[in-house]
C-alpha cells in the first residue's frame, strides 16, 4: 500500500508541478475534503501511514505526540483539512496562519517552486478565511486522535502598536479548540511583522498575550501552550534578546525557524523573486540555529524543528541538536503524502543503528 501511495504521487507529480503552484495547491486541498467525507477513508489510511512505535512518542507540552514528524502551518490555512492530514501519519498538524478578520493576502502569482534547488518561495501574506471561519471548522470537522496546533498572526492593517489584540481576539476565539498555539510574527510576507521581534515589542506582545492565556485559564480550568516562532535571519543578538524575552515571558517552547530571505546558493530563475525561502536550502541554518536555542534556553523550553526536512536523517539531525518535534511543509510537496510514514521509519532506524532506545534519548545530543 505505501509503495502504491508513492507509486500514484509519482504519477500525478509531473501534472501537479505544471499546474501553478497555488492552483496545485487548492486542487490538493479540494481532494482532501472528499476524502474527508468517505465513511472509512481516513481510518484506512491512517492505519497504513501512522508508525505507533513507542519508541517514538513524544510527551512534551503537556501533550502525548504518537510520533515526532508534524505539518508545519501554512498548507491547511483555513483548518479546514486537518483530519485528513492527520490520516496520512503525522503526529501533530499545525493550522493556520489564522487572523481575525478574514484576508485576501498578497496579489497573485505568490508561490513559486525552485525544483532543482527543492525550495519554495511564497509571499502569501496570511491569506485566510478568519478566526470564525475556523471556529466553525472546529466545531463541524471531526478531531483526529493527534494534537492540533494554530498559528495565530495579525491582520495586514493592524498597526504594529494593536498588534497584541490581534493575537489575543484569535487566542480567545479559538482556545478550546487548539492543543497549542504558535504566535507568529517571523513571517516575511506582511509587511512591518518581523519588526515585533525587536526586544522592546517583544516584550510587551508576549506580556498581553501571555495575561489574556493566563485569563482563559482562568476561565476554562485549561491551559494551552504557546510558543513564539522565530525568523531564520535574526542576528546573534537578536536572537538572544527573543529566546530571554521569551523564557522570561514564561512562553512554553519555540519554533525554529520560518522561512528565510537569504539566497545563498539557489540556482533556479525563481531566486529573485520575493517572500520567505523554504526547504532544502534552509536546512542547515535552521539546524544550527536549533543548536544555538537548545544552548540558549539550557533545554529547558521544547523546541520543534523547521526547515529542509526531507528524509529520517534531515529529522534526527534537528533532534540532535535540540529540537523535541519537528515539522515538514516543502518536503512533502516534493516527496508526497507518505512523506511523514517514510521519515518516521527511516528516524527509527536511524536511532536504533545510533543506540537511542528513545528519541528523547537523541534530543540536544549535539548541542
Amino acid at each position: 500500500m505505501k509503495g502504491l501511495i508513492r507509486n500514484v504521487y509519482a504519477l500525478f507529480k509531473p501534472w501537479l508541478f505544471r499546474l501553478d503552484p497555488e492552483a496545485a495547491h487548492e486542487w490538493t486541498i479540494r481532494s482532501l475534503k472528499v476524502t474527508q467525507t468517505i465513511p472509512g477513508v481516513l481510518p484506512a489510511l491512517q492505519w497504513k501511514h501512522r508508525l505507533d512505535a513507542p519508541s517514538l512518542s513524544v510527551d512534551c507540552l503537556r501533550l502525548r505526540f504518537p510520533n515526532p514528524v508534524g505539518l508545519a502551518a501554512g498548507f491547511d490555512k483555513h483548518a479546514s483539512v486537518y483530519p485528513a492530514l492527520a490520516a496520512w501519519g503525522f503526529g501533530f498538524v499545525e493550522v493556520g496562519t489564522l487572523t481575525p478578520l478574514p484576508q485576501p493576502g498578497n496579489p497573485r502569482p505568490r508561490l513559486f517552486r525552485l525544483p532543482e534547488d527543492e525550495a519554495v518561495i511564497n509571499r502569501m501574506g496570511f491569506n485566510n478565511a478568519g478566526v470564525e471561519a475556523a471556529r466553525q471548522s472546529f466545531s463541524r470537522l471531526k478531531r483526529p486522535d493527534i494534537p492540533i496546533g494554530i498559528n495565530l498572526g495579525k491582520n495586514k492593517d493592524t498597526p504594529a502598536h494593536d498588534a497584541a489584540a490581534d493575537y489575543c481576539k484569535g487566542l480567545r476565539s479559538l482556545y478550546r479548540s487548539g492543543d497549542y498555539f504558535v504566535i507568529n510574527i517571523s513571517s516575511p510576507n506582511t509587511k512591518g511583522l518581523r519588526d515585533l521581534q525587536q526586544a522592546d515589542s517583544l516584550e510587551a506582545l508576549l506580556r498581553e498575550v501571555m495575561d489574556e492565556r493566563h485569563r482563559l485559564q482562568q476561565e476554562t480550568g485549561e491551559i494551552r501552550p504557546l510558543l513564539l516562532k522565530v525568523a531564520p535571519d535574526l542576528d546573534e543578538k537578536g536572537l538572544e534578546d527573543a529566546v530571554s524575552i521569551a523564557m522570561t515571558q514564561g512562553i512554553d517552547g519555540l519554533i525554529v525557524s520560518n522561512t528565510t530571505l537569504s539566497r545563498e546558493g539557489i540556482k533556479h530563475r525563481h531566486r529573485e523573486e520575493t517572500g520567505g525561502l523554504s526547504g532544502r536550502p534552509l536546512a542547515a541554518r535552521s539546524t544550527a540555529m536549533i543548536r544555538q536555542v537548545r544552548r540558549l534556553t539550557g533545554g529547558k523550553a521544547p523546541i520543534i524543528g523547521v526547515g529542509g526536512i526531507f528524509d529520517g536523517q534531515d529529522a534526527l539531525d534537528k533532534i540532535k541538536a535540540g529540537a523535541s518535534l519537528v515539522q515538514i511543509y516543502t518536503g512533502m510537496i516534493y516527496r508526497g503524502p507518505g512523506i511523514a510514514r517514510r521519515v518516521n521509519e527511516e528516524l527509527l532506524h536511524l536511532l536504533e543503528k545510533e543506540g537511542f532506545s528513545h528519541v528523547s534519548e537523541a534530543v540536544g545530543v549535539d548541542a
